[in-house]
């Protein structure tokens, strides 16, 4: 069951004595959730391309479905559709509203928000999917607010919404008052982005005029971007928190976390956010690295210090000096080098493989490790004061089994990526798709949900990502805590029960249509809906 952030629930029926916390609840969530719009918003440069994530945040979080979002077409004068959840592409095509024309003209015109508690019985409801009839929209509350800009109204944003309970017109207010707080932020996205336009122009004008172009803005017009660290749980907001004490000094830092957490995306943002931001920021994984070869790696070498040194070669350290030098899986270092690095962090300078020289150094210094160390120092497998001059300030990262209210903004920022990678359209993740990567351990964290992301990309045919896009891991019994079986009876039905969820999702909850989708009969429907006991009214408004 999907939570209902905007219309309330049953906990805010009543006078009970938890009716006052049920509240609070209620609001933290819908702030949560206008605070993952902005976010989305802030992650795309173009306002269409942010509109289909936001109103898949308002069907998954908010149960507000069928979302349309339509902005005046200023050459025609025309309200046009620009993203809208249920309709077909054609469908797309022919939502273009005269002002005051049906529900949605009349809000453009009016500037008055709109709510409409049984849409069945409303006769200036427009409606654009032909496929849906009286009887599908019986009960459904329809939502239209105005979207307002400084110089008036510029489209407007609707939504439907099966609204019941005793509190009926409480939940209606709640929901409208929620849209328009959700207008609010399109609108003001609009205006960057109009702001955005009119700064291109100008600077655009200005250098095909002979000035001197302005450098204090990066390429598009946009300010320097900001971080690519996704989330908005309670664990990475502390951790954002002490990112951003430490980041301006000079302090050490040891980053622990699992494997795939994203320890080398935390480094770049402490370096990014320091006082050294202009400097370079070098790399290396001591892993990764033969232990011949790691200390020449870190220190360099004079030349003829070994065989096949043909010429001196600098080491990271003073690749890195007046940066900041990132250490990943330090827990790797064999045990002579930890002594030589212990040297450098205590003294700032070291000598070259072969070299005597002294050469001092000014360096920020970042460790990441997935072990525990303190384990490995009282095992006698790390030296216990290079721990401790390593630990001057400790962040630990949460594994995205810690975090699985991001997991949502993290699969739809994938999407996104790789959609644009592959040169794909992808619109949305199915919820069964969304069940199987919600339930999923994720052993390897974000790097793991990044290639399964990728993979489903590039397998989906239909701008949807599937369960069945996704790899067999997820849809493992284990891994999706749906039983022990994995005979393939069991597997062929969970397929087709997934398959006639999906026809009636994009059917309406129509039978007849889903049946005429998958290509059997109407009685081969009604047995299958009958024998997996799917509930078809359920889907009657789904996509």
């Amino acid at each position: 069951m999907k939570p209902n952030v905007a219309g309330g629930g049953p906990a805010d029926a009543g006078t009970a004595p938890d009716a006052g916390l049920a509240g609070v609840e209620r609001e933290k969530a819908e702030f949560e959730l206008l605070f993952d719009i902005v976010r989305t918003f802030d992650k795309h440069v173009e306002l269409r391309t942010g509109l289909g994530p936001l109103l898949s945040l308002l069907e998954i979080r908010a149960g507000l479905t069928r979302g349309m979002v339509t902005l005046l077409d200023r050459t025609t004068g025309l309200l046009k559709i620009e993203e809208a959840f249920g309709l077909s592409a054609d469908e797309k095509d022919r939502g273009i509203y005269r002002l005051g024309e049906g529900l949605v003209g009349r809000v453009f015109e009016s500037g008055m928000p709109v709510t409409i508690p049984d849409l069945s019985r409303e006769d200036r409801f427009l409606n654009r999917a032909k496929s849906r009839t009286r009887e599908d929209m019986e009960g459904l509350t329809f939502y239209c607010v105005p979207i307002r800009s400084r110089n008036g109204v510029i489209g407007t944003l609707s939504a439907e919404k099966r609204v019941e309970g005793e509190d009926r017109e409480v939940l209606m207010a709640r929901d409208r008052s929620f849209l328009e707080k959700v207008s609010s932020i399109i609108a003001d996205s609009a205006k960057l982005r109009e702001r955005i336009m009119e700064e291109q122009f100008r600077l655009t004008r200005r250098e095909g005029a002979g000035a001197p172009p302005d450098r204090s803005r990066s390429q598009g017009g946009l300010i320097a971007p900001g971080s690519v660290i996704i989330g908005t749980s309670n664990s990475m907001r502390d951790l954002y928190g002490m990112l951003a004490r430490v980041a301006p000094t000079d302090a050490t830092v040891l980053i622990s976390g699992e494997s795939g957490t994203g320890k080398e995306l935390v480094a770049a943002e402490l370096h990014r956010l320091s006082r050294r931001a202009g400097q370079v920021f070098v790399k290396i994984n001591c892993a990764a690295l033969p232990e011949s070869i790691i200390e020449s790696e870190l220190f360099g070498h004079e030349k003829g210090a070994f065989t096949g040194a043909l010429a001196q070669r600098k080491g990271r350290f003073e690749l890195a000096d007046r940066g900041t030098l990132f250490l990943d899986e330090i827990g790797d270092l064999p045990p002579q080098i930890q002594v030589k690095l212990l040297r450098v962090l205590q003294e700032r300078e070291l000598e070259r493989v072969g070299g005597s020289a002294t050469i001092r150094v000014d360096v920020r210094l970042v460790a990441a490790t997935n072990r525990n160390l303190e384990s490995e120092v009282k095992a006698g497998g790390f030296r216990e004061d290079l721990f401790y001059r390593l630990n001057v300030f400790p962040l630990h990262i949460p594994s995205l089994r810690e975090r699985k209210s991001d997991l949502i903004l993290l699969a739809d920022h994938f999407v996104e990526k790789y959609a644009e990678k592959n040169g794909k359209l992808i619109k949305r993740i199915s919820t069964p798709a969304l069940d199987l990567l919600t339930s999923y351990l994720w052993p390897g964290n974000v790097r793991e949900l990044e290639n399964c992301i990728e993979r489903a990309v590039i397998l989906s045919q239909d701008m949807v990502i599937h369960s069945y896009n996704l790899p067999p891991s997820l849809q493992s019994a284990d891994s999706t805590n749906t039983g022990t079986t994995t005979t393939l009876e069991a597997a062929l039905s969970r397929l087709e029960k997934e398959l006639v969820v999906e026809a009636l999702k994009s059917c309406d909850g129509s039978m007849a249509a889903s049946a005429r989708r998958l290509g059997i009969s109407e009685r081969q429907m009604g047995l299958r809906v009958h024998h997996y006991g799917i509930n078809w009214r359920l889907y009657r408004t789904k996509m």
